[in-house]
Protein backbone atom coordinates (compact mmCIF):
# COMPACT_ATOMS: atom_id res chain seq x y z
CA UNK A 1 0.00 0.00 0.00
CA UNK A 2 1.16 3.68 -0.97
CA UNK A 3 -0.14 6.89 -0.17
CA UNK A 4 1.74 9.51 -0.78
CA UNK A 5 -0.21 12.06 1.39
CA UNK A 6 -1.11 14.75 -1.05
CA UNK A 7 -4.62 16.27 -0.47
CA UNK A 8 -7.32 14.79 -2.64
CA UNK A 9 -7.86 17.20 -5.80
CA UNK A 10 -11.37 15.84 -8.05
CA UNK A 11 -11.75 17.35 -11.86
CA UNK A 12 -13.37 17.15 -14.99
CA UNK A 13 -12.28 15.73 -18.75
CA UNK A 14 -14.57 16.98 -21.09
CA UNK A 15 -14.33 16.91 -25.10
CA UNK A 16 -14.03 20.17 -26.78
CA UNK A 17 -15.72 19.40 -29.36
CA UNK A 18 -16.46 22.19 -31.74
CA UNK A 19 -20.25 21.02 -31.86
CA UNK A 20 -22.21 22.47 -29.80
CA UNK A 21 -19.66 24.97 -29.94
CA UNK A 22 -20.06 26.41 -25.90
CA UNK A 23 -20.49 22.53 -24.98
CA UNK A 24 -16.89 22.63 -23.42
CA UNK A 25 -17.10 25.86 -21.79
CA UNK A 26 -20.50 25.26 -20.44
CA UNK A 27 -19.36 22.01 -18.58
CA UNK A 28 -16.40 23.67 -17.17
CA UNK A 29 -18.89 26.17 -15.88
CA UNK A 30 -20.61 23.38 -14.17
CA UNK A 31 -17.49 22.16 -12.70
CA UNK A 32 -16.47 25.26 -11.22
CA UNK A 33 -20.05 25.93 -9.81
CA UNK A 34 -20.13 22.76 -8.56
CA UNK A 35 -16.70 23.17 -6.49
CA UNK A 36 -14.67 21.31 -8.05
CA UNK A 37 -11.07 22.14 -8.47
CA UNK A 38 -9.43 20.99 -11.38
CA UNK A 39 -10.77 21.17 -15.47
CA UNK A 40 -9.10 19.57 -18.17
CA UNK A 41 -8.97 19.13 -21.97
CA UNK A 42 -7.36 16.73 -24.30
CA UNK A 43 -4.68 18.22 -27.07
CA UNK A 44 -5.32 17.14 -30.39
CA UNK A 45 -4.21 20.43 -32.57
CA UNK A 46 -4.48 18.26 -36.15
CA UNK A 47 -8.23 17.17 -35.23
CA UNK A 48 -10.62 19.70 -36.56
CA UNK A 49 -13.56 18.56 -34.47
CA UNK A 50 -12.09 19.84 -31.52
CA UNK A 51 -11.15 23.29 -30.54
CA UNK A 52 -7.76 24.57 -30.29
CA UNK A 53 -6.74 23.54 -26.17
CA UNK A 54 -4.99 26.96 -25.72
CA UNK A 55 -7.78 29.38 -26.99
CA UNK A 56 -10.53 26.91 -25.12
CA UNK A 57 -8.23 27.36 -21.88
CA UNK A 58 -7.94 31.05 -22.33
CA UNK A 59 -11.96 30.90 -22.94
CA UNK A 60 -12.44 28.89 -19.87
CA UNK A 61 -10.45 31.21 -17.74
CA UNK A 62 -12.38 34.31 -18.41
CA UNK A 63 -15.88 32.61 -17.80
CA UNK A 64 -14.76 30.69 -14.35
CA UNK A 65 -13.89 31.96 -11.38
CA UNK A 66 -12.18 29.57 -8.61
CA UNK A 67 -11.14 26.10 -10.78
CA UNK A 68 -7.93 25.34 -12.37
CA UNK A 69 -7.37 24.61 -15.54
CA UNK A 70 -4.81 22.24 -17.50
CA UNK A 71 -4.30 20.48 -20.99
CA UNK A 72 -4.55 16.68 -20.62
CA UNK A 73 -1.89 16.43 -22.08
CA UNK A 74 -0.32 19.37 -24.20
CA UNK A 75 0.72 17.82 -27.09
CA UNK A 76 4.54 19.50 -27.36
CA UNK A 77 5.48 18.62 -31.17
CA UNK A 78 3.01 21.23 -32.17
CA UNK A 79 3.92 23.60 -29.69
CA UNK A 80 7.47 25.40 -29.69
CA UNK A 81 8.54 25.03 -25.48
CA UNK A 82 9.57 28.67 -25.26
CA UNK A 83 6.27 29.82 -26.69
CA UNK A 84 4.68 27.46 -24.26
CA UNK A 85 6.34 28.94 -21.11
CA UNK A 86 5.52 32.55 -22.01
CA UNK A 87 1.67 31.66 -23.22
CA UNK A 88 0.98 29.50 -19.78
CA UNK A 89 2.92 32.17 -17.61
CA UNK A 90 0.39 34.44 -19.18
CA UNK A 91 -2.80 32.50 -18.68
CA UNK A 92 -1.29 31.60 -14.97
CA UNK A 93 -1.25 35.51 -14.28
CA UNK A 94 -4.08 36.73 -15.99
CA UNK A 95 -6.45 34.24 -14.31
CA UNK A 96 -5.40 34.49 -10.82
CA UNK A 97 -2.81 31.80 -10.41
CA UNK A 98 -5.20 29.16 -11.73
CA UNK A 99 -3.18 26.95 -14.69
CA UNK A 100 -1.28 23.84 -14.44
CA UNK A 101 0.53 22.06 -17.31
CA UNK A 102 -0.07 19.16 -18.20
CA UNK A 103 1.88 17.79 -21.16
CA UNK A 104 3.09 15.06 -22.92
CA UNK A 105 5.98 13.87 -25.48
CA UNK A 106 3.52 13.25 -28.85
CA UNK A 107 1.73 10.61 -30.51
CA UNK A 108 -0.29 9.97 -33.44
CA UNK A 109 2.84 10.90 -35.74
CA UNK A 110 1.43 10.66 -39.02
CA UNK A 111 -1.12 13.54 -38.05
CA UNK A 112 1.80 15.79 -36.09
CA UNK A 113 4.14 15.38 -39.92
CA UNK A 114 0.91 16.59 -41.88
CA UNK A 115 0.07 19.50 -39.60
CA UNK A 116 3.95 20.38 -40.39
CA UNK A 117 5.27 18.88 -37.15
CA UNK A 118 8.34 16.75 -36.38
CA UNK A 119 7.83 12.47 -36.79
CA UNK A 120 10.40 11.60 -33.88
CA UNK A 121 11.17 7.97 -32.36
CA UNK A 122 10.00 7.21 -29.24
CA UNK A 123 13.65 7.58 -28.08
CA UNK A 124 13.56 11.40 -29.79
CA UNK A 125 9.81 12.60 -28.35
CA UNK A 126 11.70 11.81 -24.87
CA UNK A 127 14.56 13.74 -25.43
CA UNK A 128 12.69 16.57 -27.06
CA UNK A 129 10.25 16.15 -23.50
CA UNK A 130 13.19 16.81 -21.28
CA UNK A 131 14.60 19.67 -23.20
CA UNK A 132 11.02 21.46 -23.22
CA UNK A 133 10.90 20.91 -19.50
CA UNK A 134 14.33 22.43 -18.67
CA UNK A 135 13.40 25.25 -21.20
CA UNK A 136 9.59 26.15 -19.76
CA UNK A 137 11.21 26.43 -16.34
CA UNK A 138 14.00 28.43 -16.98
CA UNK A 139 11.92 30.49 -18.82
CA UNK A 140 9.49 31.30 -15.83
CA UNK A 141 12.83 31.44 -13.66
CA UNK A 142 12.83 35.72 -13.81
CA UNK A 143 14.53 36.12 -11.26
CA UNK A 144 17.64 34.76 -12.43
CA UNK A 145 20.67 35.98 -13.88
CA UNK A 146 21.21 35.79 -17.67
CA UNK A 147 18.86 34.56 -20.68
CA UNK A 148 17.60 31.11 -20.81
CA UNK A 149 20.47 28.87 -22.60
CA UNK A 150 19.83 25.23 -23.42
CA UNK A 151 21.37 23.70 -26.56
CA UNK A 152 19.57 20.44 -26.75
CA UNK A 153 19.42 17.91 -29.76
CA UNK A 154 15.73 19.11 -30.56
CA UNK A 155 15.37 22.69 -29.07
CA UNK A 156 17.69 25.34 -28.88
CA UNK A 157 17.30 28.47 -26.80
CA UNK A 158 20.41 30.98 -27.27
CA UNK A 159 19.86 33.78 -24.32
CA UNK A 160 16.41 34.31 -24.55
CA UNK A 161 14.73 37.01 -22.28
CA UNK A 162 13.45 35.28 -18.91
CA UNK A 163 9.81 35.62 -17.63
CA UNK A 164 7.06 36.57 -17.22
CA UNK A 165 6.95 34.42 -13.77
CA UNK A 166 3.51 32.71 -13.26
CA UNK A 167 1.35 34.12 -10.89
CA UNK A 168 2.07 30.86 -8.53
CA UNK A 169 4.43 28.01 -8.71
CA UNK A 170 3.10 26.00 -11.95
CA UNK A 171 2.63 22.31 -11.42
CA UNK A 172 4.02 20.44 -14.55
CA UNK A 173 1.82 16.67 -15.20
CA UNK A 174 3.33 14.73 -17.31
CA UNK A 175 1.38 11.86 -19.14
CA UNK A 176 3.34 8.80 -19.05
CA UNK A 177 3.31 4.66 -19.14
CA UNK A 178 6.24 3.27 -20.73
CA UNK A 179 9.66 2.87 -18.48
CA UNK A 180 11.75 6.17 -20.46
CA UNK A 181 8.71 8.50 -19.80
CA UNK A 182 7.92 7.48 -16.32
CA UNK A 183 11.84 7.45 -15.04
CA UNK A 184 11.52 11.24 -16.65
CA UNK A 185 8.79 11.78 -15.12
CA UNK A 186 10.23 10.71 -11.66
CA UNK A 187 13.28 12.99 -12.20
CA UNK A 188 11.70 16.35 -13.49
CA UNK A 189 7.87 16.40 -12.97
CA UNK A 190 5.79 17.67 -10.48
CA UNK A 191 2.88 14.73 -11.26
CA UNK A 192 1.78 11.89 -13.02
CA UNK A 193 -1.03 11.90 -15.29
CA UNK A 194 -1.88 8.41 -17.07
CA UNK A 195 -5.69 7.37 -17.53
CA UNK A 196 -7.01 4.74 -15.72
CA UNK A 197 -8.92 3.01 -18.57
CA UNK A 198 -5.45 2.14 -20.82
CA UNK A 199 -4.31 -0.46 -17.93
CA UNK A 200 -5.80 -3.83 -19.18
CA UNK A 201 -5.13 -5.45 -15.90
CA UNK A 202 -6.86 -2.50 -13.76
CA UNK A 203 -5.08 0.04 -11.17
CA UNK A 204 -2.85 -3.30 -10.16
CA UNK A 205 -0.28 -1.63 -13.18
CA UNK A 206 -0.31 1.39 -11.33
CA UNK A 207 2.28 -0.35 -8.82
CA UNK A 208 5.33 -1.91 -10.86
CA UNK A 209 4.85 1.96 -12.54
CA UNK A 210 4.44 3.85 -9.19
CA UNK A 211 8.04 2.08 -8.26
CA UNK A 212 9.76 2.91 -11.43
CA UNK A 213 8.58 6.40 -10.78
CA UNK A 214 10.12 6.78 -7.17
CA UNK A 215 13.45 4.98 -8.17
CA UNK A 216 14.05 7.64 -10.50
CA UNK A 217 12.88 10.33 -8.61
CA UNK A 218 15.50 9.16 -5.69
CA UNK A 219 18.37 8.54 -8.06
CA UNK A 220 17.88 12.00 -8.83
CA UNK A 221 17.79 13.03 -5.65
CA UNK A 222 14.33 13.81 -4.94
CA UNK A 223 11.86 12.79 -2.42
CA UNK A 224 9.02 10.27 -4.61
CA UNK A 225 6.37 11.77 -2.42
CA UNK A 226 6.99 15.35 -4.38
CA UNK A 227 5.29 13.99 -7.32
CA UNK A 228 1.87 13.95 -7.30
CA UNK A 229 -0.24 11.09 -9.05
CA UNK A 230 -3.44 12.18 -11.56
CA UNK A 231 -5.83 9.46 -13.06
CA UNK A 232 -7.59 10.02 -15.63
CA UNK A 233 -10.92 8.12 -15.02
CA UNK A 234 -14.30 6.97 -16.29
CA UNK A 235 -17.24 4.84 -15.12
CA UNK A 236 -21.29 4.81 -14.45
CA UNK A 237 -23.31 6.03 -11.90
CA UNK A 238 -26.20 3.27 -11.00
CA UNK A 239 -28.28 1.75 -8.38
CA UNK A 240 -26.37 -1.15 -7.69
CA UNK A 241 -22.90 -2.15 -7.67
CA UNK A 242 -21.72 -3.73 -10.64
CA UNK A 243 -17.49 -3.22 -10.74
CA UNK A 244 -15.11 -0.66 -10.08
CA UNK A 245 -16.26 2.95 -11.01
CA UNK A 246 -20.16 1.57 -11.83
CA UNK A 247 -22.05 1.39 -9.16
CA UNK A 248 -24.16 4.41 -6.61
CA UNK A 249 -21.73 7.31 -5.42
CA UNK A 250 -21.25 5.90 -1.86
CA UNK A 251 -19.19 2.98 -3.93
CA UNK A 252 -17.61 5.53 -6.29
CA UNK A 253 -16.20 6.89 -2.94
CA UNK A 254 -15.21 3.77 -1.60
CA UNK A 255 -13.38 2.89 -4.94
CA UNK A 256 -11.06 6.54 -5.28
CA UNK A 257 -10.08 6.17 -1.50
CA UNK A 258 -9.38 2.43 -2.15
CA UNK A 259 -6.75 4.32 -5.23
CA UNK A 260 -5.57 6.69 -3.14
CA UNK A 261 -4.55 4.68 -0.11
CA UNK A 262 -3.16 1.57 -1.86
CA UNK A 263 -1.85 3.26 -4.98
CA UNK A 264 -1.01 6.92 -4.05
CA UNK A 265 -3.45 8.47 -6.59
CA UNK A 266 -4.42 12.03 -5.27
CA UNK A 267 -6.14 13.62 -8.40
CA UNK A 268 -8.84 12.18 -10.00
CA UNK A 269 -9.89 13.74 -13.34
CA UNK A 270 -13.39 12.35 -14.49
CA UNK A 271 -14.03 12.02 -18.23
CA UNK A 272 -17.56 13.48 -19.15
CA UNK A 273 -19.58 15.16 -20.87
CA UNK A 274 -22.76 15.16 -18.64
CA UNK A 275 -23.97 18.28 -16.65
CA UNK A 276 -25.57 15.64 -13.94
CA UNK A 277 -22.66 13.32 -13.92
CA UNK A 278 -20.47 15.97 -13.55
CA UNK A 279 -23.03 17.76 -10.58
CA UNK A 280 -23.32 13.95 -8.53
CA UNK A 281 -19.15 13.50 -8.84
CA UNK A 282 -18.49 16.89 -7.40
CA UNK A 283 -21.70 17.23 -4.71
CA UNK A 284 -21.33 13.36 -3.46
CA UNK A 285 -18.57 11.67 -4.64
CA UNK A 286 -15.79 13.73 -3.92
CA UNK A 287 -16.52 14.99 0.05
CA UNK A 288 -17.28 11.46 0.87
CA UNK A 289 -14.32 10.25 -0.63
CA UNK A 290 -12.23 13.01 1.17
CA UNK A 291 -13.79 11.55 4.51
CA UNK A 292 -12.97 7.99 3.96
CA UNK A 293 -9.54 9.44 2.95
CA UNK A 294 -9.33 11.59 5.82
CA UNK A 295 -10.46 8.69 8.82
CA UNK A 296 -8.08 5.85 7.54
CA UNK A 297 -4.96 8.65 7.53
CA UNK A 298 -6.25 9.24 11.08
CA UNK A 299 -6.42 6.01 12.30
CA UNK A 300 -2.83 4.97 10.95
CA UNK A 301 -1.33 7.91 12.20
CA UNK A 302 -2.21 7.41 16.27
Amino acid sequence: MTDYGHDLLFGTFATPTVQPVRHAVDLAVVADRAGLDLVTFQDHPYQPRFHDTWTLLSYVAARTERVHLSANVLNLPLRQPAMIARSAASLDLLSGGRFELGIGAGAYWDAIEAMGGPRRSAGQAITALDEAIRIIREVWAADRPGGVRVDGEHYRVNGAKRGPAPAHEVNVWVGAYKPRMLRLTGRMADGWLPSLPYFQNGPAELTPMNEQIDEAAAAAGREPAQIRRLLNIGGEFSPTGRSLLNGPPEQWAEDLAGLTLEYGVSAFILMADDPATIEVFAAEVAPATRELVAEERARTAR
